[in-house]
Order: C-alpha cells, then sequence, then structure tokens
C-alpha cells in the first residue's frame, strides 16, 4: 500500500483524511489496514507514535460507512488515549456526519456520558472500568458490536484490567473483528489473543523496545541535589515546548509551583486531577498558553501534541517500558525531537534495566566480579559484583560505598567493623552504632556498656548484665562488704 487512494475507501473519509494532512501511510498503517479492511484480526506492535490511531481507525470508519448496522469499540488504558483517539475518529468522520462517538471515561461526569449512550452511538472509546460501570448499569449495550480494538494493551494488563478486558469482551458479538496493538507482545498478551482472535494475523514494523530514531537521547550523570539546579539549565538552554517527567504526584504539584514562582510559563497534569481540569490543561498547552508541562507517567501514553521539542526525565520511570513511551511525545509524525534523561547514584538499577530494554542483545563486560556493563553509564568508572555502581570501589555485593567498603559493603564515612552497619569513628561486633566505643554485641551507650550493650550512664546496670563477685573485705568499708550468709539449721 503506497497511498491511501490505492484503497477502496469511502470519498467522504478520503476528504477527510486529506484535511487531516494524511499523504503517506505509514508502516505500521501500510501493513494493517489492507488486512484489517479484508475483516481479518490483527495483533499488532510498532513504536508510540508510529500512527497506529489511522492503522485500526481507518478501518472502523470504513467499515462503519459501508454497512450501517456495524458498530464498534475502542478500550484503551487512559483517560488522555480516550480523548485523543475519539477526536482522531471525529475529523475522519468529518464535520457532517451522522455517526455518534461516545467517551466514557472515569474522571467525568456521569450524567454527560450517559446522555451520549441515549444518542444511540455506533462508536465507544474508553477505558475498561468505567466501561464496565455502564455494562453494570445496563445503560450500554455491546451485544452489535462487530468491530473491537485493544489499544496499548500491555499497559492495560499492567494496570490490573485484565478482569474488565474479559468482561467487556464477553458482552461483545463472538462474529467480531478484533484488532490488538500493544508496544510489546508478552506472554501474557499472547494468550489473551488466543482466546479472544480468531487466528490474528501478526504484524510488527519495527522494534518496539526501541525509540524512533529521530529523537535525540542524552543522560546527564548527576547527584540528587543538583538536580533541580541543572533542571534550570536545561530549560534556559533549550526552546519549544517541553514535559518534564516525575515520579509523584506531589512532586509534579510542587516541582510545578517551583517552576511558576521562577518565572517559567508551567503547568501540571497527574492522576488527581480531575477529567475536566486535564483536559484544559492539555488543550492549553497544546494552544501553546505555557510551554513547560510537568508530568507523572500519566502522560506517557496517549498524548500526542506535534509542538513538544523536548522530553526531560527528572526521575526515571519504575517501568523500563515507560521509558520509550515518555521520550516518544516528542519527535511525533516524522519530526525530529530530543530526551535527556536525569540519572543519580541511586538510580543505577533503573538505568541498567532502561538500557536492557534499548539493547536486548547487549552484554556486561569484565574480568571477575569487577563487571563493567555497556548497559550503565556511558563511561562510568566501574561496576562491582551483580553491577552495582560505586563512585570509587566496591565492597563484598557492591553495595554502594564513599572511602572503602566493610563485609557486604555497607556505607561508612570513615571505616567499618565485621558485618557493620555505619558509625561514626569506630565499629565494634555487627558495629551497632556507638559514639566512643562499643561493648560485645553491643548497642548505643554513653560511656560503657553491659551485656548486649544495654545504655547505662557510668556501668552497665541491665537485668542481663552478670551478677557482681563478692568484694573482698581488703581496703573496703565495712558497708561496701557484702553480708554474711545466715544459715538456718532444723534444730532453729
Amino acid at each position: 500500500m503506497s497511498t491511501f487512494e490505492t484503497l477502496a475507501l469511502p470519498n467522504e473519509l478520503l476528504t477527510s483524511l486529506n484535511h487531516m494532512g494524511f499523504k503517506d501511510p505509514t508502516p505500521i498503517q501500510g501493513k494493517a489496514i489492507p488486512k484489517a479492511l479484508d475483516g481479518m484480526d490483527i495483533l499488532g506492535s510498532a513504536q508510540t507514535g508510529t500512527g497506529k490511531t489511522g492503522a485500526f481507525g481507518i478501518p472502523l470508519i470504513t467499515k462503519l460507512l459501508l454497512c450501517q448496522d456495524s458498530r464498534g469499540i475502542v478500550i484503551t488504558p487512559t483517560r488522555e488515549l480516550a480523548s485523543q483517539v475519539a477526536t482522531e475518529l471525529k475529523k475522519m468522520l468529518g464535520p457532517k456526519s451522522k455517526i455518534k462517538i461516545a467517551v466514557l471515561i472515569g474522571g467525568d461526569s456521569m450524567h454527560k456520558q450517559l446522555k451520549q449512550l441515549q444518542n444511540n452511538p455506533r462508536i465507544v472509546v474508553g477505558t475498561p472500568g468505567r466501561i464496565n460501570d455502564h455494562l453494570q448499569r445496563k445503560k450500554l449495550k455491546l451485544c452489535q458490536t462487530n468491530y473491537v480494538v485493544l489499544d496499548e494493551t500491555d499497559r492495560m494488563l499492567d494496570m490490573g484490567f485484565s478482569i474488565q478486558i474479559d468482561s467487556i469482551l464477553d458482552h461483545v458479538k463472538a462474529d467480531r473483528q478484533t484488532l490488538l496493538f500493544s508496544a510489546t507482545l508478552p506472554r501474557n498478551i499472547v494468550n489473551l489473543a488466543k482466546r479472544y482472535m480468531r487466528d490474528p494475523i501478526e504484524i510488527s514494523t519495527s522494534p518496539t523496545s526501541s525509540p524512533a530514531k529521530n529523537i535525540k537521547q542524552e543522560t546527564l550523570k548527576i547527584t540528587e541535589g543538583e538536580k533541580y539546579s541543572k533542571l534550570v539549565e536545561q530549560l534556559d538552554q533549550r526552546d519549544g515546548a517541553i514535559i518534564v517527567f516525575v515520579k509523584t504526584k506531589h512532586n509534579a504539584d510542587r516541582m510545578s509551583d517551583r517552576l511558576s514562582k521562577a518565572g517559567y510559563e508551567t503547568d501540571t497534569i497527574h492522576g488527581d486531577l480531575r477529567q475536566s481540569k486535564r483536559g484544559r490543561v492539555i488543550n492549553a498547552f497544546r494552544q501553546k498558553k505555557f510551554r513547560i508541562l510537568v508530568a507523572t507517567d500519566v502522560a506517557a501514553r496517549g498524548l500526542d501534541i506535534p509542538h513538544i521539542e523536548h522530553v526531560i526525565n527528572y526521575d526515571l520511570p519504575q517501568c523500563p517500558e515507560d521509558y520509550i513511551h515518555r521520550i516518544g511525545r516528542t519527535a511525533r509524525a516524522g519530526a525530529t525531537g530530543e530526551a535527556i534523561s536525569f540519572v543519580t547514584p541511586s538510580d543505577g538499577y533503573l538505568w541498567k534495566r532502561i538500557h536492557r530494554i534499548l539493547n536486548p542483545d547487549a552484554k556486561p563486560q569484565g574480568e571477575g566480579n569487577q563487571r563493567r556493563s555497556k548497559g550503565g553509564f556511558k563511561g562510568e568508572k566501574q561496576f562491582g559484583y551483580k553491577g552495582r555502581r560505586s563512585d570509587d570501589s566496591f565492597g563484598y555485593k557492591g553495595r554502594r560505598s564513599e572511602e572503602g567498603s566493610g563485609y557486604k559493603g555497607r556505607r561508612s564515612d570513615d571505616s567499618f567493623g565485621n558485618n557493620s552497619r555505619r558509625s561514626e569513628e569506630g565499629s565494634g561486633y555487627k558495629g551497632r552504632r556507638s559514639d566512643d566505643s562499643f561493648g560485645n554485641n553491643s548497642r548505643r551507650s554513653e560511656e560503657g556498656s553491659g551485656y548486649k550493650g544495654r545504655r547505662s550512664d557510668e556501668q552497665g546496670k541491665s537485668p542481663f548484665a552478670k551478677k557482681r563477685r563478692p568484694a573482698k573485705k581488703h581496703g573496703l568499708d565495712q558497708n561496701q562488704a557484702p553480708k554474711k550468709r545466715v544459715v538456718k539449721h532444723k534444730s532453729d
């Protein structure tokens, strides 16, 4: 398939595609659309931002225009992705189309969604949880639905939506066409395809574990205390729209407030915002009313804003696959973009997992217990046993140390004792902390320790302490001498 004109598409759809700027099909569209138009089930995988919405949307609109009895449902993991898909489908239908679309997502008005369902929509787009809510209320009927799309299926299963997906598909016609798209195809997705798809054709356009080639990636190795100052430097050096990804909702709000007070045009988006608020923020960002969007991973998928030029991973994602989706928010539809990731010493394990996703064939190199991994920081000094990072050296099992490492490499500022935890000056057995010294197996003491180191101010007076031996009379007052033991005889 070289152009859309070579397909038997309805004229109104071709007109809409021309208005949308669809000229040449992307690789996933070129492979998936002809098979979908033939009524085949498709198990598709492709990089994010490669036109998957068009790959399932164009066959869906074609089917609805050619057959008045056809109905479709598109299930997505997030509200943003559902809203974006619905917007794209409305554009494909054109402004004069009589086909209605219902958007069923959490955080949105239930009354508004019930009103949409009363209009007899032929397309339903939504998230699994809210779709199930309407099914349980018996306000949504899918018995006539014969076209099903599962978009970003790997993400939906990661979010625990497998039960809801099973419930939804049980309400859909058995004689249906199913298109499943996912960034990766692990075993659980393959098993899902076996249960609900009929001899699906597997389509893959490129390795889905690698980002688009037109994204320039950069890694900045810094300490935790340097992160904010380095972020400000990057914001000042870069032009155009920027997304800053952070780990938590609280961090997103705090970062947005901090940048706003510093004079930057910014706003935030995360899961705690109501859907109406999230929609306003995204629309304002799309209309270039502010330049910097601070977001959690809720914006890692489904956010299609062409003018985003930079992605900054202030915090690395906890799920390695989300790295690909994060940086995929830039370089959309063939454009170029840049992505920079802040990597601190505590991020070594996360970065190693991300590198494994980016370079599945790479193997660590090194001698003995001192491994050097291609997946680590570029040009990093050394990796210890099992590749934990250190700045200077590693102890056994390579936990991080500043100057040196003891057994099992727990951190110390100066030195370690046997099996030691951190100490200020020295360590005793098993290295519990003391200010001056340690007793056997001791906990903290001020001057000295009793047995097992219960605290005393001068001497151990612990109930576990050993009994004192009787004092000798030599050189002692009578008050200090032990009392004589009185032995009573039976005759007494």
